[in-house]
């Protein structure tokens, strides 16, 4: 990151293009068709949204500096969560049904995050420094509570018996939804009071680069907040992109939700693989863990309301295929934190299992 006395210009530049595209294109009545120019609009598209997205993880990550750990890794975390929520919900609920998107999503995100992210951060780690420490007690917090949440999210749905199918009755989807925000409430009590030491090994506690100043902290708030609002509004836009990208290549429906994914995890997985590099690598984890906690903790409630209100069906349980993928994730992460040193080896077990998982996107 640039230092703190000054904003790199892309930080600003992003989110003023993207509210000045929404406003061109949605004034205009601009719409994506499949031909040379909607290929144009898709790819300045992208490049917006990409850009904004990782201007607000700067923002969040100038804030997160100055309020110290676990704090700021939290703050960067639920600004995270605030764009998959928005994508995942614009695109959910609009006028072509996609019931299972959020169920795919969350189970990518916790893919990407637990093998791909996890993997790539331990092996470019252990590669550099051949071990790393981190702290067993805070990764059993997030592991822990993971379990809890994609059980009760993404497998439960499959054995219940009062609606058929992977489905939750309302009553049933609504209570889920109330424990899973208690138990998220209880967990960020945990990390950020009861043990915030859990959640720090040495160094990770200090900013490093000293904090910053008032003037760039409150213009890093207002930007922080355009830049998320500007996401949300891109989102449908980009919604009708990935619909057409995948008819024209003929990809699985289950594409969608690893675009989603890779697309809201790309800032937040540059900012944990530069930790594992610095030798931080408790920082890489409460990054990566945070981000699936976060995703299914505040993204399932969250859409499940929204489904709601419009009315909409919202399926979740995984298929027996997924279910296995999922189980072998956590008793491999069960092991790999164990000990609280990791080696390459780990690493790789863990992006063998993430490329199992891309593989079997495409060949079921």
């Amino acid at each position: 990151m640039s230092a703190h006395g000054s904003m790199p210009r892309s930080a600003w530049v992003f989110p003023a293009l993207a509210v000045l595209f929404y406003g061109a294109v949605t004034g205009l009545g601009i719409t994506f068709v499949p031909s040379v120019t909607g290929i144009l609009f898709a790819v300045v598209l992208l490049v917006i949204l990409f850009g904004t997205v990782f201007a607000a993880v700067h923002h969040a990550e100038v804030i997160a500096e100055r309020i110290g750990e676990p704090y700021g890794t939290l703050l960067l975390t639920l600004a995270v969560t605030i764009i998959e929520v928005s994508l995942i919900a614009t695109i959910m609920l609009g006028d072509k049904a996609v019931p299972e998107l959020a169920r795919d999503t969350v189970f990518a995100v916790v893919m990407i995050v637990c093998n791909g992210l996890v993997g790539t951060c331990i092996l470019a780690g252990g590669l550099r420094y051949r071990e790393q420490e981190f702290q067993p007690a805070g990764v059993n917090i997030y592991l822990s509570v993971l379990i809890v949440f994609a059980t009760i999210t993404l497998v439960m749905p499959n054995y219940t018996l009062t609606t058929p199918g992977p489905l939750y009755s309302q009553l049933q989807l609504g209570f889920v939804s109330v424990v899973t925000i208690m138990l998220y409430a209880v967990f960020l009590y945990t990390q950020t009071v009861l043990h915030h030491d859990y959640f720090i090994v040495g160094h990770s506690a200090d900013g490093g680069e000293g904090p910053a100043s008032n003037r760039l902290l409150t213009l890093s708030v207002a930007l922080l907040l355009i830049s998320l609002l500007a996401v949300v509004l891109l989102a449908k836009k980009f919604s009708l992109v990935i619909d057409a990208g995948i008819a024209v290549v003929g990809a699985p429906e289950a594409l969608a939700g690893v675009l989603l994914a890779l697309l809201v995890l790309l800032p937040e997985s540059v900012a944990a693989l530069a930790a594992a590099r610095q030798n931080d690598l408790q920082k890489s984890i409460n990054l990566a863990l945070g981000s699936s906690l976060a995703t299914i903790g505040l993204t399932i409630p969250a859409v499940a309301v929204a489904a709601y209100v419009m009315d909409k069906p919202l399926e979740l349980g995984l298929s027996s295929q997924k279910m296995i993928l999922l189980g072998l994730t956590f008793l491999l992460s069960m092991l790999t934190f164990g000990t609280g040193r990791t080696n390459i080896l780990f690493g790789m077990i863990h992006i063998v299992v993430f490329a199992v998982y891309i593989f079997m996107v495409f060949v079921p």
